[in-house]
């Protein structure tokens, strides 16, 4: 009996060590936050619509026609999920957008948002962020 025990107390320990070690978030988030993105540089406003979830997609058309005058670029872009609020998965970028009207240059630093994504037919899309 206390071989049992002793057993079981391993296979308890063992198994919250390796949950432990399981990577938090999902990339499947993060790489679609990134997708959004560049469909918004790139001025592909049918891709930003099918990265957008429908109570998003007018929101990310806004934001389109707003970059749609500059000149828009990314550097060293890198999402990923850092958390989870009920249904929805929390998106953390870094980076920046460089941007660059008559001359005149712009950053927009991409760690000021928090994307807020849900998955719609197994695929993640953007529906917002704080």
């Amino acid at each position: 009996m206390r071989k049992m025990t002793l057993l079981f107390a391993i296979l308890l320990f063992s198994t919250l060590v390796l949950s432990a070690c399981k990577p938090s978030g999902d990339a499947g988030a993060g790489k679609a936050a990134e997708a959004y993105l560049n469909a918004l540089v790139e001025g592909d406003g049918d891709r930003m619509s099918s990265l957008s979830c429908a109570s998003w997609e007018e929101n990310a058309l806004l934001e389109l026609d707003s970059f749609m005058a500059v000149q828009a670029e990314l550097q060293d872009l890198s999402c990923s999920q850092t958390g989870n609020d009920g249904d929805i998965a929390l998106v953390k970028c870094s980076g920046k957008i460089l941007t660059t009207y008559n001359e005149e240059k712009t950053q927009i630093d991409l760690n000021t948002r928090t994307y807020e994504m849900t998955k719609s037919a197994g695929e993640w899309l953007v529906c917002g962020y704080r």
